[in-house]
């Protein structure tokens, strides 16, 4: 087994630890809650996503100008697919009490997340209303990496989308993204996620598998190689295949 791979395993392995970590302040909090914290954030960015793939053929409906697509309207749906997906409800998560399911941290940073993703569907009203274009590249991967970006100014997580064939070379797997990739690809679709701590134990990362789903397959599916809405060639991927990860970054101790 190379160096890579073993890496994988033991990060695999780490998933059940319980080791306390060195959270700043008011983010003491155990690896486990620690680990559960950064899935459900990548889990509401998926969400997101979701509905972003769910309204595609509307946002780039050229007849239509005002789509109705509001930021309010994209929080209501981001809401019920965290909710389909998770079980938890976000319209309730603050006056709930934390718990293992939704630990103290998470009680902080997923509405964090809500809002960041709400904002960058509100700036993006334009291009979704403007009539007479039909692609507009307000994709998910698009909201995703947008999202991210905001999110990671106010909470000092890091989300990133990756893949071992990204469109977008910002989307790039680093080696041990690429490790995980590779042991994701060879398993049956799942919940399985990886965690490993970096930098001395300074830094927590968590990585959970996205598989392509039906609404997918019209720009990543068959046939392959013919030119989708965007002018990118199809990869021809099927409905369940892997179609990458979201890679969790938090600094167990501010600098």
């Amino acid at each position: 087994m190379n160096t890579s791979w073993k890496r994988v395993a033991l990060a695999i392995v780490s998933i059940m630890a319980t080791q306390s970590l060195d959270w700043p302040q008011a983010w003491a909090v155990e690896r486990v809650e620690a680990e559960e914290t950064a899935r459900l954030l990548a889990e509401l960015l998926s969400a997101g996503r979701e509905v972003i793939e769910h309204n595609q053929t509307l946002i780039d409906d050229p007849h239509r100008g005002d789509k109705g697509f509001t930021p309010d309207v994209f929080e209501q749906q981001l809401i019920a697919q965290f909710k389909k997906q998770t079980e938890i409800d976000l319209a309730t998560i603050q006056k709930a009490p934390a718990s293992v399911k939704v630990p103290r941290l998470a009680h902080e940073l997923l509405p964090m997340l809500v809002v960041a993703s709400k904002e960058v569907v509100r700036e993006a009203q334009i291009i979704i209303n403007q009539k007479g274009i039909g692609y507009k590249n307000f994709i998910p991967a698009t909201f995703g990496s947008q999202a991210a970006a905001r999110f990671a100014k106010v909470s000092h997580v890091k989300l990133k989308q990756t893949t071992l064939h990204p469109r977008n070379p910002k989307n790039n797997p680093d080696e041990y993204e690429a490790s995980v990739l590779m042991w994701l690809s060879s398993r049956p679709p799942g919940d399985a996620y990886v965690s490993e701590l970096t930098d001395e134990g300074k830094t927590l990362r968590v990585v959970m598998p996205i598989y392509y789903e039906k609404e997918c397959l019209a720009c990543h599916g068959e046939p392959k190689g013919i030119l989708d809405i965007s002018g990118y060639p199809r990869e021809g991927y099927k409905e369940g295949d892997l179609a990458g990860a979201i890679t969790v970054i938090a600094p167990l101790a501010l600098q």
